[in-house]
């Protein structure tokens, strides 16, 4: 009886080294299949390098920066024209999102002014709504008076601080 286990076991194993032995390999690098899956990377590669350009020109083209009153998240008429500008930019690069950010300058606590720049923020996605974009392609963050564009402390570094910037992303 015991034979018979033993004898059983070894045709199971002989029986799955075989299995396994036989078993195909994926294609991959250096087995054959090299020119095609060189050729997949190379196209591969070639897109990301078209969308990191097409996002770096969408970036330099949605860059113009608006501008704020004092304690205020109305958009000026200048502010709407670059906001329009910005719309068909939107509309040229279709697959880019947009992320508005809100910032203060100095005066004001840090909660009066993170909020202040949310709706600063929201005024201009707000906006940009209204004239067509949608909103799953807008976000929006405030950065308060944290990432001054001007470390001044008078009237002409806080009015360069009070703005909303624009950044693309995919």
């Amino acid at each position: 009886m015991r034979g018979r286990i033993v004898s059983l076991f070894l045709v199971v194993l002989m029986v799955s080294l075989l299995g396994a032995g036989c078993a195909k390999k994926a294609a991959g690098p250096g087995d054959g299949s090299d020119a095609s899956w060189e050729e997949q990377e190379r196209q591969r590669l070639e897109k990301e390098r078209q969308l990191r350009e097409m996002l770096g020109q969408a970036n330099t083209e949605l860059s113009q920066i608006i501008y704020f009153a004092f304690d205020s998240s109305s958009l000026t008429p200048e502010a709407r024209q670059i906001l329009t500008r910005k719309v068909e930019v939107l509309r040229k690069y279709p697959q880019v999102k947009l992320v508005v950010e809100g910032h203060c300058d100095e005066r004001g606590t840090a909660e009066y002014n993170l909020a202040l720049g949310e709706r600063r923020a929201q005024a201009s996605a707000q906006y940009l709504v209204n004239l067509g974009v949608e909103a799953s392609r807008i976000s929006t963050v405030s950065y308060g008076k944290e990432r001054p564009l001007d470390p001044g402390h008078g009237e002409s570094a806080w009015a360069k601080n009070r703005r909303d910037e624009f950044r693309g992303t995919l």
